[in-house]
């Protein structure tokens, strides 16, 4: 404290606001304003109200500003932050910058946030992505088909089927009843393929759903049916996957973790990388477990309509367990979430339940 004051006595520098030069200053801040004084010169003075104190950042001097454009910068945060509070000035502010101080306060933060950012992506992200999916407009899904199968193509994962005209032509029928049976007014339509064409880094024994209603089914996997009926159950369960639009879905809930990565990295690259990637996630990304149970249930109540079981779609989902070892990375039916032996047990419940 100064002798003849009794106001807060603060070091720092003065700048004149003429030229870029500091000069040391001792600054009182009191009741009524704030005193300057510069050694071999005349003190001066301003109202309080005609001081503007810039808000705190942490690491940075505090600033005072004064009406003829002189300015006043002090590490005496303390003191000025005293002042502030007496005079009721920028409170909020002020808590803010000891909150960023209190390394406690920062730690608390991070781990609010990351629990924030965690219940986002858990929860909050598929439901937003399944309502962006359920108002996407029909006209732009076929795109997405066409895309994911160009992929496909040029990776070799799928090529021209192997199968018989006539053994195309009895799933072609098959599926005909089970998309009229679906409904919905997407382009359905069946693409047998094979699923080794260069081998066995293809797709093998597996069907996936493209969100426009294209249904893929590979040659591996009509061979691995015992009968049709079992081919049958999976193209239900893939129509499933389009008319509860589960692709699409999927496709949001990827680029929305993909932006999110992008704006705490800022790495817009991986985004570019990313976004052209699209189509591969689409068709090898997977469902969710929620999905795959929902489509299960909707591929058991075709079942059941027509056959009265669901034991179909359960034995071939064993079978394809079984020969899940030399397969590659598959999207849908040998996905292991939920695992098969719990989806064959909820196949096996929901037809005691229709008896």
């Amino acid at each position: 404290m100064s002798g003849r004051d009794s106001w807060p006595e603060v070091p720092g520098v003065y700048f004149d606001g003429q030229v870029s030069r500091d000069h040391p200053a001792t600054l009182h801040l009191g009741p009524d304003g704030a005193r300057l004084r510069l050694p071999g010169r005349a003190d001066h003075h301003w109202r309080a109200a005609d001081v503007t104190v810039d808000p705190a950042l942490p690491g940075v001097r505090r600033a005072l500003s004064f009406p003829d454009g002189s300015r006043f910068e002090t590490t005496d945060h303390a003191a000025v932050r005293d002042w502030e509070s007496r005079q009721g000035r920028n409170r909020l502010l002020g808590g803010v910058a000891r909150l960023e101080a209190s390394w406690g306060a920062a730690l608390g933060a991070v781990a609010v946030t990351g629990a924030l950012l965690w219940g986002f992506v858990t929860f909050g992200l598929p439901v937003l992505a399944r309502q962006a999916a359920a108002v996407t407009p029909q006209g732009v899904l076929a795109t997405f088909d066409r895309e994911a199968l160009t992929v496909l193509e040029q990776q070799e994962l799928v090529g021209p089927s192997r199968l018989s005209a006539a053994r195309q032509a009895e799933l072609q029928a098959a599926f005909r009843d089970v998309s009229a049976w679906a409904g919905g007014g997407y382009g359905y339509r069946l693409l047998l393929r094979d699923g080794e064409p260069a081998g066995s880094s293809g797709l093998g024994a597996n069907a996936f759903a493209l969100p426009n209603g294209t249904v893929v089914m590979t040659d591996q996997l009509v061979e691995l049916g015992r009968s049709d009926r079992e081919l049958i159950g999976v193209l239900a369960h893939e129509a499933g996957h389009v008319t509860q639009r589960h692709g699409l879905a999927s496709v949001y809930q990827a680029l929305g973790l993909g932006l999110i990565v992008t704006a705490l990295t800022g790495d817009v690259v991986s985004a570019s990388t990313f976004a052209a990637a699209v189509p591969v996630a689409l068709v090898q990304g997977g469902y969710s477990r929620a999905a795959e149970t929902q489509s299960d249930r909707i591929a058991a109540r075709y079942l059941l309509e027509r056959y009265g079981t669901t034991r179909p779609l359960q034995t071939i989902l064993a079978r394809l367990e079984s020969a899940q070892g030399g397969a590659g990375g598959l999207p849908d039916l040998l996905n292991t979430h939920p695992g098969t032996d719990a989806r064959i047990e909820h196949l096996r419940r929901l037809e005691d339940a229709a008896r």
